[in-house]
């Protein structure tokens, strides 16, 4: 029998984890936009463990092994930032992206009073922008990412978390 992938809270000892994850499941992006400069592969392992110290950071795990994971924060106009949702390219497609999704926006809004959430992703990622309109996210914007990215923004209102994904 397999093991099944469980979805929890980050823990510091999961930095270096989520840190590996990201560099290798954010390869697939950075080469539709040939660009390998994109903010997750340029982010450095101390910056993850601040992130996974201070925001609202969930993993899926298989076992021991970090699968997946998700970040977000409440910005100042109350509307939850979600990003770097990443899922290991062995596991995709299964549904673990929308349950880290379900996981973080719970989190926010329950844990941090989230009002809405916001997330982008870049105007050629198409398998994410899937996700993201089926669980509810619609395009509000467009701007371009620091790392030169042409991203599309999206949102959807915080009431509507429990109902997606």
């Amino acid at each position: 029998m397999g093991m099944s992938v469980t979805i929890s809270a980050a823990t510091k000892q999961d930095a270096e984890q989520i840190f590996r994850l990201q560099y290798l499941c954010f390869q697939s992006e950075a080469a539709l936009y040939a660009n390998y400069r994109i903010d997750p592969l340029v982010q450095t392992l101390d910056s993850v463990r601040e992130e996974v110290a201070a925001d609202c950071v969930f993993v899926a795990r298989l076992g021991e092994e970090v699968v997946g994971s998700v970040r977000g924060r409440v910005t100042e106009d109350g509307a939850a930032s979600i990003g770097k949702l990443c899922v290991h390219p062995r596991l995709q497609g299964h549904g673990i992206g929308a349950r880290l999704l379900r996981a973080a926006e719970s989190a926010l809004v329950e844990e941090r009073g989230a009002k809405r959430f916001r997330l982008h992703t870049g105007h050629r990622s198409e398998g994410n922008l899937r996700l993201y309109r089926r669980v509810g996210y619609q395009t509000v914007g467009t701007a371009e990412g620091t790392d030169g990215v042409p991203m599309i923004i999206l949102e959807k209102p915080a009431e509507t978390y429990a109902t997606t994904a």
